[in-house]
Formats: structure tokens, C-alpha cells, sequence
């Protein structure tokens, strides 16, 4: 599934190519020709994310939501655009590029109480300027579930996936399996703050690069990752432990990550 920094960058790249222009919207696959067709010829004011899901909105007051999940993709093309590619849910065709979207999880329009109803269900996202991180400490301050569990919660802190769950906790030191609630505000700001820059320079370069001062690799999908998928700890050079933790794979230097100093906190 696609991480927060994804879902920033399409927000961003189809803004620019779509936004305050009149849209021809199309159903190829024709699954979605209902809702394409209440939206087609109308004007894209806005492009919005927020953690995984992407807004558009248009005139008149309709939102059309899309959420990827697992097998969802973008394609994004200069016009003359080519035939749909695959299973093509929703075309978006503005006056220079063609947005094509490919199997998303969710594809669907929203009238402003249903987007209102919606943008209240997720948590803070760390790559809004208007996120609260206040509302995300009182969620995980106040819960028994492991912080990797409650940081991968959409409705606790939006954006954050599986890869960066593992490399934002290395990085500060936080065990996984740290209870919500022995994690103080200082430590809760790290978190925060080293969240919102990871994803930033996701966003930057398309890619998860959780290294400080590396650059993209040239493998396939650009990342560079401390522990998610490895061995051994850059750090300590310790064994990484792998886990699941809501089915979904976990990666742990105990050694680095102490889970014994976190569960004295909350005995103490």
C-alpha cells in the first residue's frame, strides 16, 4: 500500500495539471461511469490529501475520494494521451495531461458533509501544515496498544506505512511494542518531527529514504531504509528482529531499542 509521501506527491503533481481547469471525466472500465459522468465537464478547484486518501474537489460541491489501497496506481501523461492502460476506473483529462487511475480501493464521489464526515475520521497528518499533532499525543498517550500499532493507526497519525513505522521508531529509539502510554512528550515529539521530515523528503524524491544524507539508490522503487528488510543494525550491528504486528511485517534492534526502559515508565 502506498505511503503518506505517495499520496502528498500525486496531490501535488496532479494539482498542478488539473487544478482550476474544466475536466473531461470518463469511466474506461466503466465501473465508475455514474460518478464520472455527474463530474465531467466540470472545473477542478482542489487537490487535496490527507494521509492516504486524495481529494478533488469541483464545482458545485462534489469531492471525487480516492484511496488506493493494496493494488491501486496513478499514471499521469502529456496529451495527446494514449488508450487506457489495464482497468482505468477514472480518467481525468484536463487541458495538457491526462491523470489515469488504476484499481484503487476506493473510487467515489463525496458531497461536503460526506468529505467533512470523512476528513474528521482521520488522524493529524504530519505532512499538512494544518495538522494538530496535540490530538495525535492524546490518542496514543491515553492507550495500552503498542505505539507500532497506534502510529500506523490512520485515525491516530495519518501517512505513516509499514516501512517508515519501522524506520521512524529505530531512529528515536522507541521499541515497537512500547505501550501509547509510556511514551512522553518529548519522545512523542520526536517521533512527530522526524515523521514529518522523512515523509517531506519522500515527497522530495519520490522514494523512502530514512538515511540521513543518502540519496535515492537506483534500485527500482529509490529506497534507502536503516533496518526494514535487514539483517543486521547499522548502529550496534546487532541481530534485527522481524515480527508481525497486525499482519504486517515489524523489524526491531532490541539492543537500540530497549523495550525493558519503556515498560518501567508505566510501573513506575
Amino acid at each position: 500500500m502506498p505511503e503518506g509521501h505517495t499520496i502528498h506527491r500525486a496531490a501535488r503533481d496532479h494539482r498542478r495539471v488539473l487544478a482550476g481547469r474544466v475536466l473531461a471525466v470518463s469511466s474506461p472500465q466503466g465501473r465508475f461511469a455514474e460518478g464520472a459522468g455527474r463530474i465531467d465537464g466540470k472545473r477542478c478547484l482542489s487537490v487535496e490529501a490527507y494521509g492516504k486518501h486524495l481529494l478533488y474537489g469541483f464545482e458545485g460541491g462534489e469531492t471525487l475520494h480516492i484511496h488506493l489501497g493494496l493494488f491501486g496506481r496513478f499514471r499521469v501523461a502529456r496529451l495527446p494521451s494514449a488508450e487506457p492502460r489495464g482497468a482505468v476506473r477514472v480518467r481525468l483529462v484536463g487541458a495538457t495531461h491526462v491523470v489515469d487511475v488504476n484499481g484503487p480501493n476506493t473510487c467515489r464521489l463525496l458531497d461536503e458533509p460526506e468529505r467533512l464526515a470523512l476528513v474528521a475520521r482521520i488522524g493529524p497528518d504530519v505532512l499538512r501544515s494544518d495538522a494538530d499533532p496535540d490530538r495525535a499525543f492524546a490518542r496514543i498517550s491515553g492507550s495500552r496498544a503498542a505505539i507500532g500499532r497506534l502510529i500506523m493507526d490512520q485515525s491516530v497519525m495519518a501517512g505513516i506505512g509499514n516501512i517508515y513505522r519501522s524506520e521512524i521508531l529505530w531512529r528515536q529509539a522507541v521499541h515497537p511494542e512500547t505501550p501509547g502510554r509510556a511514551i512522553d512528550r518529548e519522545t512523542f515529539d520526536r517521533i512527530w518531527q522526524d515523521a514529518k521530515a522523512l515523509l517531506a523528503i519522500g515527497v522530495k524524491r519520490n522514494a523512502i529514504v530514512t538515511v540521513d544524507g543518502a540519496p535515492a539508490s537506483r534500485t527500482r522503487y529509490g529506497e534507502r531504509v536503516n533496518i526494514f528488510g535487514k539483517d543486521s543494525c547499522p548502529a550496534c550491528l546487532g541481530e534485527i528482529r522481524r515480527f508481525e504486528m497486525d499482519g504486517r511485517r515489524a523489524f526491531v534492534c532490541e539492543q537500540c531499542q530497549p523495550l525493558e526502559a519503556a515498560a518501567e515508565k508505566v510501573t513506575a
